[in-house]
């Protein structure tokens, strides 16, 4: 599928009002969604030769003091497809986890940490290979460095975040939901291309 364009000269920050006047990112993601065990496994077989994986994670939100949940998806995309591993319906699959914890596997995303944290809750593995944008981004003189903000000053269109606050451990998710989680991995994919080619070129002129 296409890839996104992006500014190779982005402003380091835009005010809410200009990112809102973007048009939104409207790619339709080819996505798997696993919603057993075994799909799982089979969708890992591809992953595992994929070097480059946008990664992300969602949860069903909490709304009272103290109340809190652990993740009911993880994301994982290459560059033509984003894999939505269910896992409020079935434990993170061994095959899984030795994917977080690879290597040879780079994982980008953004707000990794928390993610991370998280998932370690629910199944123990020890992280490898994760590269947060936000570090990119501030390397690259860019002042914000969340996803929605990130694609608006790479790419110049807006991430939708309609579904942020959805219940995301229901186990029939809407395809608003669905479209939505692919998205943020896929995009944390084409971020991290974007951006590191940024690296390159700027390296390229100071040497």
């Amino acid at each position: 599928m296409q890839s996104l364009t992006p500014n190779y000269n982005p402003q380091p920050s835009l005010d809410k009002d200009d990112i809102n006047a973007l048009p939104l990112i409207t790619q339709e993601i080819p996505v798997e969604l696993l919603t057993s065990a075994n799909q799982a496994r089979q969708a890992l077989r591809h992953i595992a030769n994929e070097p480059l994986l946008g990664f992300d994670t969602e949860t069903r939100p909490a709304f009272r003091k103290g109340q809190s949940y652990l993740p009911s998806l993880i994301q994982l995309a290459t560059r033509d497809c984003a894999y939505i591993f269910q896992i409020s319906r079935y434990p993170i699959p061994a095959e899984l986890l030795e994917i977080l914890a690879s290597p040879h596997h780079c994982k980008s995303g953004a707000g990794l940490s928390y993610d991370i944290r998280q998932l370690q809750q629910m199944r123990r593995f020890k992280p490898d290979n994760f590269t947060e944008l936000g570090d990119i981004a501030t390397q690259l003189g860019l002042r914000q460095t969340g996803l929605r903000s990130l694609c608006a000053l790479i790419f110049g269109q807006r991430l939708s975040k309609g579904a942020q606050c959805s219940d995301w451990s229901r186990h029939h998710l809407t395809q608003v939901q669905i479209q939505y989680a692919a998205t943020d991995a896929w995009v944390s994919r084409e971020l991290y291309v974007a951006m590191e080619a940024m690296l390159r070129r700027i390296n390229q002129h100071s040497s």
